[in-house]
């Protein structure tokens, strides 16, 4: 199936990444040698974990993905398929997934994580978490604006 967007060490130490600038409601927490870009959503953890998971909704929020193949619409642990960035089809495998958390390898190299974290006493709410190895830190601004455009996504979802 072909699936094409409608618009186009553990610290708590924060970064501070440009390409989002101030307009952007994520942050860059390093966990370990991983780089954790956050946002928080106001939709409960399941509703957001389904969405992370739609591949038919990657190009709306992944500024990178301009279309994406896959049998599977919601990934799982094995789920295969392809993602055109930058014009070229590449191939993707998720390696891992337990329902609010799922990694994949695109192109045979590990790619990011992908988590969404709940809020005590907060239904309502919940933090979604996209996971950049430190290798990989220039991706962070890519990251964090495809955050905001899941926000977006779906909390007008929750809307309708």
């Amino acid at each position: 199936m072909n699936y094409r967007s409608r618009s186009g060490d553990e610290s708590n130490v924060r970064c501070d990444f440009d390409g989002c600038g101030d307009a952007s409601a994520s942050t860059v927490v390093r966990e370990g040698a991983t780089l954790a870009v956050g946002r928080d959503v106001a939709v409960a953890p399941s509703i957001a974990a389904e969405a992370l998971r739609d591949t038919r909704a990657w190009p709306d929020w992944g500024p990178a993905i301009d279309a994406v193949e896959s049998d599977d619409r919601y990934v799982t642990r094995g789920t295969t398929g392809r993602v055109l960035v930058g014009g070229a089809w590449l191939p993707f495998r998720v390696t891992a997934c337990n329902g609010r958390r799922w990694e994949w390898r695109v192109a045979g190299i590990p790619a990011t994580g992908h988590r969404v974290d709940s809020y005590a006493g907060e239904s309502d709410r919940s933090r979604v978490v996209v996971e950049v190895p430190i290798v990989a830190a220039w991706y962070v601004p890519v990251c964090r604006r495809a955050l905001d455009r899941f926000a977006v996504l779906v909390e007008s979802d929750g809307e309708s």
